[in-house]
């Protein structure tokens, strides 16, 4: 798919009424699913523990504007640790957003976090929703990175999970989970993030560190050559996603993963020369070497989530990155460094 091509602004979008909780509603993904759901009439449980992976403050800064809804309600709450049950007592969806990212810091002794963020929570969100009579769906945060290597390309779901790294391996525990979770009776339905971009996106990941270093005119930091690639998936479209899987019918897919990805793969490179044209800015790039348990290529086959889902990415890579750019410039000083 064209990287350029112009945004499609004629999706149909899925519909759903009730009341819901967003689990991670403070962070980059969960802040925007909350906000369309708030949209969409629905009445919302945003949970968050608001951990210091990065600075809270940009975790408010993402739910001020929810907070002044009268259909949004902020419970800050430990999946892991704190009374769950209650929390989802009388809920229409679940939407589990929350849990401790990033491929890189994920080895060694900074595991135990991805253990007790990705698994544990899950587990016990997964036995808390059993007790909810009539939830519709429980929609699972998962990501690309349970495929790690993957031999062929577009990678599709029935391709073997490989992950390469600690934190793809706490994701696939959490898919299983959520598979073992559908056979008890719990709706369950993951889905599996190819590289999802777009304003908020936390400061460790690849645009955030990119932007904010052309726009102070920094030196920007590549791990490998960058000619790695990646399918770019926009916040927007990873959003419909979530509404797609949590309206289709339960016959069809509860028990089951699907890719969601934005059609956009290219390299690491070419992005940076995009938001070159984008920014108007000249990127000084320094390349180093390659990170474990990075993937050197990702590819998202979405033709289940299509056929199942009704999914289809609309947006550009082109117009995506022109939209966290603009929301890159609108931030300040201080909350951009």
């Amino acid at each position: 798919m064209d990287p350029n091509r112009r945004h499609d602004n004629r999706a149909v979008s899925s519909k759903i009424s009730g009341r819901c909780v967003v689990t991670g509603a403070a962070g980059f993904i969960g802040s925007h699913l909350a906000e369309r759901l708030v949209a969409e009439g629905c009445e919302v449980i945003g949970v968050d523990s608001f951990t210091d992976y990065y600075d809270p403050a940009l975790k408010e800064h993402n739910v001020e504007a929810l907070r002044a809804s009268p259909r949004f309600t902020l419970v800050r709450a430990d999946l892991a640790a704190d009374d769950v049950e209650s929390v989802v007592a009388g809920i229409d969806y679940i939407f589990h957003q929350a849990g401790q990212p990033g491929v890189r810091p994920s080895w060694g002794r900074s595991f135990e976090p991805y253990v007790r963020c990705n698994v544990i929570a899950t587990q016990r969100l997964l036995e808390a929703a059993r007790t909810v009579a009539g939830l519709r769906r429980f929609v699972n945060a998962s990501s690309s990175s349970v495929y790690g290597n993957a031999t062929e390309l577009p990678v599709t779901e029935h391709a073997l999970p490989r992950p390469v790294s600690p934190y793809g391996v706490t994701k696939l525990a959490a898919e299983h989970l959520a598979t073992l979770y559908a056979d008890l009776g719990v709706p369950t339905v993951s889905l599996r993030y190819f590289t999802v971009y777009g304003p908020r996106q936390r400061p460790d990941m690849a645009f955030n560190v990119f932007l904010r270093a052309m726009l102070a005119g920094r030196d920007i930091d590549v791990n490998g050559d960058g000619e790695q690639t990646r399918d770019f998936t926009f916040v927007a479209d990873a959003v419909e996603a979530n509404l797609a899987a949590a309206a289709a019918p339960p016959e069809t897919v509860i028990g089951r993963r699907y890719n969601v990805g934005g059609g956009s793969r290219v390299t690491v490179n070419h992005t940076i020369h995009m938001l070159e044209e984008i920014t108007g800015r000249r990127a000084s790039v320094r390349y180093g070497s390659a990170q474990p348990g990075d993937a050197r290529d990702t590819f998202a086959d979405t033709k289940a989530a299509r056929a199942d889902l009704g999914f289809v990415p609309r947006w550009s890579l082109s117009d995506g990155l022109k939209a966290q750019a603009d929301w890159m410039t609108s931030l300040s000083a201080e909350m951009r460094d």
